[in-house]
């Protein structure tokens, strides 16, 4: 009988590791090739990882909520094939081993087990919870729990985030803690900081409220939100935009769209490329920071914010946005929205995102304070259209009319975007909506 190793598939650009969040399969399950055999999640898609051979689960490496880097192997299947001959002219060579080799290989392994024992992985200890994420980082760098329990938690409920451990990582070697002397002296002590931090009253539930655990998800998003407002230092501009050209020409053009193309053609897809034009014209807010550094992203790559059954919100992203004509972006808008709400995206069709659009209006609301989606620079959120009386100029005076109008909400980083271009971009969009061809053909 052979053995065949099943690993965790590459998942795309940038996604290094997953969490198993369930075993389909237990050991001794026969199964069939392209049998899903586990469930995984990376930061916000959950998938199934399916057997490549038919065979029998003969041992699993890992448990539920274990971290997984793409690679390593998760399960060994014993398949029905004749097992490859194993290549035993290791065991058949003598190999001499001189005295001083034999202690220098002593001195090593027992270097490794000192580091071992002194760092150990970092576990949920207490009433403390460590996401796997932190967890990871502290073994990487070699963060002892102590170390670990140690740190002031700035997340919900005191939590350590991803930026309170790197932050941490950065200064420990510059940054001693007070130490208290024995000896009275006149100089100054400095308090730790997490004197300084106040503490969180606890939140108590009577006997008749029913408590509700986050979501998987939910305690991503919530942690993702928190980080941002943490990182970026937020500021909002508004503008109003008259979308009557785009309504009467949509009205006009979506039914012969329907029959032609076989997609409905909503607003969507109209204000993604509209932005995307905007974003073409105004390339410092298609960027990120990292540290004192400013990457200037070359493709456009637009987030659509869609909402999940359970409440949630996941970001999939339209790449190359700018290169896409409105039949293109519609079934791509279509096409992503469908498959987010059935939970089936692929992790590479979240990553990578530039920019990122939100539609609030969906939900009945006029405007929007979004919160930027890291490590972009910048958000809008779309209101919902209104019929309003508005003042029209025309050569022969102004009068009032209705029209239909919505509110444009723009969330920026004011630590490398200005309020001149997070207004000028905003404007842009604004322009575009306002020009629209009522001629225009699809």
């Amino acid at each position: 009988m052979a053995k065949f190793e099943l690993k965790l598939p590459k998942m795309g650009e940038s996604v290094a590791e997953a969490t198993i969040t369930s075993w389909l399969k237990e050991v001794g399950d026969s199964i069939e090739m392209d049998d899903p055999v586990l469930e995984i999640a990376t930061d916000k898609v959950d998938s199934e990882v399916p057997s490549e051979v038919d065979g029998v689960i003969l041992e699993r490496f890992f448990d539920v909520d274990d971290v997984v880097q793409v690679g390593q192997v998760l399960a060994i299947i014993e398949t029905a094939g004749e097992e490859e001959a194993e290549n035993d002219s290791s065991e058949d060579e003598t190999v001499e081993i001189t005295e001083a080799q034999e202690k220098a290989v002593e001195e090593i392994t027992q270097t490794i087990t000192t580091v071992k024992e002194t760092v150990a992985p970092a576990i949920t200890s207490g009433d403390r919870f460590y996401s796997p994420l932190v967890r990871n980082i502290a073994k990487a760098e070699g963060v002892s729990q102590a170390e670990l329990d140690a740190i002031v938690g700035s997340g919900s409920e005191g939590r350590v985030t991803k930026s309170d451990i790197l932050n941490y990582i950065q200064n420990k070697d510059t940054k001693q803690q007070p130490v208290v002397s024995k000896v009275e002296t006149p100089a100054v002590q400095t308090k730790p900081v997490a004197d300084t931090k106040p503490e969180v009253a606890p939140v108590i539930a009577s006997g008749e409220d029913e408590i509700i655990e986050m979501s998987r998800m939910g305690k991503l998003v919530a942690n993702h939100m928190i980080d941002s407002l943490q990182s970026s230092a937020h500021v909002q501009s508004f503008i109003e935009a008259d979308v009557t050209n785009v309504w009467n020409w949509r009205k006009k053009v979506k039914d012969g769209f329907m029959k032609r193309e076989g997609e409905n053609l909503t607003f969507t897809p109209i204000f993604m490329e509209v932005i995307a034009k905007a974003l073409r014209d105004h390339p410092m807010m298609n960027i990120s920071v990292q540290g004192n550094t400013i990457i200037k992203k070359k493709n456009i790559n637009l987030g659509m914010a869609a909402a999940l059954p359970d409440g949630n919100l996941i970001v999939p992203v339209i790449k190359n946005a700018d290169q896409l004509n409105l039949v293109g972006m519609t079934k791509q808008v279509n096409d992503l929205a469908n498959r987010a709400r059935q939970n089936k995206l692929k992790p590479d069709e979240i990553q990578g995102g530039t920019y990122t659009v939100t539609n609030v209006g969906t939900f009945g609301s006029i405007m929007g304070t979004p919160i930027i989606n890291q490590p972009q620079v910048g958000i809008l959120a779309l209101g919902a259209i209104r019929k309003v009386p508005a003042v029209i100029e025309t050569p022969e005076g102004d009068f009032i009319g209705i029209r239909y109008k919505m509110f444009l909400s723009h969330s920026y980083d004011h630590r490398v975007v200005n309020g001149a271009l997070g207004g000028m971009f905003v404007k842009s969009v604004k322009d575009y909506l306002e020009a629209w061809d009522s001629q225009r053909e699809v």
